[in-house]
């Protein structure tokens, strides 16, 4: 199976606060550094790394060359990437001493993506190939109408959840991996209950299979047949950007190379978990051979075990 990964492009800009500014406040960051990012990008070196085939699609300006080279780096195919002749998409990403991140995203060329790109794109293809979008690029639902039409397994993580979601078809959408955020705006609920938030989104989306991310209570999974909770391993927090993407990248490349959800869900976990113990997005992704290694020290009873039992889900 080769997996498309239509996605955002992005430089990140990191600073390091003391804490957030208020309204009308200037305060001094005490670092500064720029990484190649974008939920798209990160995804797509998760995947790499996590041993699967990835191909990246998307659009950068003229000063995107370190993005495509990054992702080519990491062995992604980088080929169907367009250059648009706006800037490339950026993130200023703000980061208290507890790793928590605050962001605001600038579109740039990611919103040059064309149906008539898409479809080219597209013709690469072929039907049971993996499609995997994010909602950081332009024309979203499009590539979701003609990644299902195509016959493709269609992935989608609605994040930033907002605008343009509700124009997603998401009922052709075979994959949907969310946050809580995401999980109670697309289940229509206020609720804080992550299986009050599934149940919602089983009704609207029967056929979808599930994938709802809790941060560091661990995260869920359902599809027509089991349902089950996957506890986080314990880690020292540095920085939480680029979490969620490693995540999504590991669970997709297991599921692509046709490992059981309970064991995606699981390696998911530990990669997610030495990403936040480092700077950076993108470069915080561990490969392969690390969450191997972290997995075989749990199982002999390693210091990183996990924190919760997993449970069953109805």
């Amino acid at each position: 199976m080769k997996i498309l990964n239509l996605g955002s492009l992005n430089i990140d800009k990191i600073y390091s606060v003391e804490h957030y500014a208020a309204a009308g406040e200037t305060i001094p960051a005490k670092t500064y550094g720029e990484f190649c990012g974008g939920k798209g990008l990160n995804q797509s070196i998760a995947l790499a790394k996590a041993g699967a085939q990835v191909y990246h699609a998307g659009c950068v300006g003229p000063d995107g060359g370190i993005l495509s080279d990054t992702l080519a780096a990491a062995g992604v195919r980088t080929e169907l990437i367009r250059e648009s002749g706006r800037p490339s998409g950026h993130a200023v990403i703000h980061v208290d001493p507890e790793g928590q991140n605050k962001i605001t995203i600038f579109g740039g060329a990611n919103s040059d993506v064309t149906p008539a790109y898409i479809d080219s794109v597209l013709s690469h293809f072929e039907p049971g190939d993996m499609l995997l979008l994010q909602n950081e690029i332009s024309n979203v639902a499009y590539a979701i109408e003609q990644g299902s039409e195509k016959g493709m397994t269609v992935v989608f993580n609605p994040s930033p959840i907002g605008s343009g979601i509700g124009q997603c078809d998401l009922r052709k959408v075979d994959y949907l991996i969310l946050n809580e955020v995401e999980g109670r705006q697309l289940a229509d609920t206020d609720a804080e209950d992550a299986q009050i938030i599934l149940e919602r989104l089983r009704q609207k989306y029967p056929q979808t299979v599930l994938v709802l991310t809790l941060g560091s209570r661990g995260s869920c999974y359902v599809d027509g047949k089991e349902s089950f909770f996957q506890g986080i391993f314990p880690a020292k927090t540095v920085d939480t950007t680029g979490a969620g993407d490693t995540f999504t990248g590991y669970f997709l490349a297991g599921i692509a190379a046709g490992r059981p959800p309970r064991e995606t869900m699981e390696y998911a976990a530990m990669a997610s978990a030495i990403s936040v113990g480092r700077h950076g997005a993108a470069p915080g992704i561990p490969d392969f051979n690390e969450v191997c290694e972290e997995m075989e020290r749990v199982k002999a009873g390693g210091s990183r075990l996990p924190e919760q039992e997993r449970r069953e889900y109805k």
